[in-house]
This record gives structure tokens, sequence and C-alpha cells, in this order.
């Protein structure tokens, strides 16, 4: 079990996480993305294709910690897309042209290669970009594709997110925009006191895994946890309040037998947090919060 932080390093510590990476930082940041973005314009083969290449993850949904800022950036064509759900009445024709998964995958590749001095190649999903210490932070560079889910109760009769082809042949459905979106929503909503409390849980986790206490789980776990607390509850008493009601709340729901982390969905409102395909269990889930309230002396 992890130390256990007296009330008063608890505070300081709270009052220093809830802050987002500072201008420095958030300049390098910004300027990996930008470095990326030049490379793909400067493509040839890419020329006359819609692409776009924006920062997905915590950085642009703001939940990024000080210290452990990498940046993910995916690189999404546009000119086809895939797609679920679909009725002969909104049934797209056929595709007639020649961006393959392994094409544009291939592609990504040679234009990273021709901007950047050194690139990893030999993940399954990702390639990535190195650090450059002082100037940018590593970058994980997604090839996808648009994808469209048809459904009749979303606005505008369809959700939009991106599709990941690995090179094991898996497939991959992301929603970086509606992540963003209601992110930034439950984030007003709550006075900005929901990515205070996911900053609060990240560091908290990174402290937890550099103790040995806990295996290392995504970043992303800790802002799927938290979006599914209440509004009221991140509203309410003082932050420290905040925070510790907030792990009581996902704590109740990962211990619900009625099947109450079935019901927790991801940020983006439509995927379950837990299920096939996810890189963490109920068990991470629960051995997170308990480990935290244990080292945040929340138990008492």
């Amino acid at each position: 079990m992890a130390r256990q932080l007296t009330y008063g390093q608890r505070i300081a510590l709270i009052n220093k996480w809830k802050n987002p990476p500072g201008p420095s930082e958030q300049l390098r940041l910004e300027r990996a993305e930008r470095m990326v973005k030049e490379a793909v314009q400067l493509h040839g083969p890419f020329q006359e294709l819609g692409i776009t290449v924006a920062a997905k993850g915590s950085y642009p949904n703001n939940t990024n910690v000080r210290g452990d800022s990498d940046v993910d950036i995916k690189v999404q064509l546009n000119d086809l897309f895939f797609y679920d759900g679909a009725s002969w009445l909104n049934r797209p024709g056929p595709y007639t042209g020649s961006w393959t998964p392994e094409k544009f995958r291939t592609e990504v590749e040679r234009a990273l290669v021709n901007h950047f001095p050194v690139i990893e190649t030999d993940h399954n999903i990702a390639f990535n970009v190195p650090e450059v210490l002082g100037s940018r932070p590593s970058a994980d560079v997604v090839p996808c594709f648009k994808y469209v889910l048809y459904d009749s109760t979303a606005v505008g009769g369809q959700y939009e997110g991106s599709i990941v082809f690995g090179r094991d042949g898996k497939k991959i459905i992301n929603w970086p925009e509606l992540q963003l979106a209601n992110g930034q929503a439950k984030n007003s909503r709550t006075n900005r006191r929901y990515k205070f409390v996911v900053r609060v849980l990240k560091n908290v986790e990174n402290d937890l895994t550099a103790q040995g206490v806990i295996k290392a789980l995504p970043s992303y776990f800790s802002e799927c946890l938290i979006y599914n607390v209440p509004d009221h509850i991140l509203l309410a008493g003082g932050f420290d309040d905040a925070v510790c009601t907030s792990l009581q709340e996902v704590y109740r729901q990962l211990t619900n037998l009625w099947f109450g982390a079935q019901r927790m969905v991801e940020p983006n409102g439509i995927k379950k947090v837990f299920g096939e395909g996810q890189k963490w269990t109920e068990k991470d889930g629960r051995e997170l919060i308990e480990c935290a309230r244990h080292y945040l002396n929340y138990e008492g």
C-alpha cells in the first residue's frame, strides 16, 4: 500500500495538480502538432486530398498534467469514410479510389520520415516521433479514416468519429470530437471542476505507479472514471470535498452489484468504459480508486 499523505500535504498537492501545464510546456505541445501538420502538408501524394491533422486526447481536452504531456495526433483521410448503421435511405455509394488503409499508412510514414530525423515505425497503431528535450514532446501520430455512425437519435442523424486500422488488421473506432465537446460541456456545468479532478486523479495514478503500488494505466482511464461522476457531486463543497466525494462516487459505481460499472460511458458518450477491446478492467478501476483514497487520506 502507498504511503499516506497528511492533510497539509494533500491540500498542497491538490492545489498544484489541479492546474494544467504551464505556458512553456504548452508551447512545446503546440510545436509538435505544428510540425506534424507541416510534414503532411509538404508530402506530395497528399496535396489533392482532404486530410485533417489535429491533436486528440488529453492535450486538446485540457486534461493533460505537468511533466506527463506527450501528444497524440491524428492524420485523418476524409475523402472516403467507413460507416455503420446505414439504411437503404442513407447508405453511401462504394468508394472507387485507391486509398486503402495500407497505402495511407505507408504514405503517412513517408511524410514523417521525410520531415523528422528519427521516427519509430514498428508500433501496431501509431508512428512515434521521439521527444526533443527543450523543444517538443514525444508525439504519437495515428493514421486514420473518417467514420460515421448513422443514428436517428443523433443531431443530424449521425455521429462522426475516426477509425484506425492497426498493422495487425485490428480496427479501433474513436470519437475525439465528441470527447472534446462533451468534456467542455461538463467542465462548464461544473465550474471547471471536472477537469480539475481529472488532473488530480491522473497525478495520483502517476505517483502510485512510480511507487510500485499499482500497474501503469492509460491516463484516459482517469478521465473516463471522473466523467461518470454526476455534476452535483463535483459542485458540492470546497475543491477538496469535490475530489473526495468524486472518488467515493466512482468507487460506489465500480462496486455496484446491479451492473453499475457496466453503465459507465467514456467522455464521448457512446463507448462503454468496460468491455471488449479496453486496456483496463473493473478490477484496475477498483484498485486505482482504493489506493488513491488511501494515498490522499480520504478513508477516515
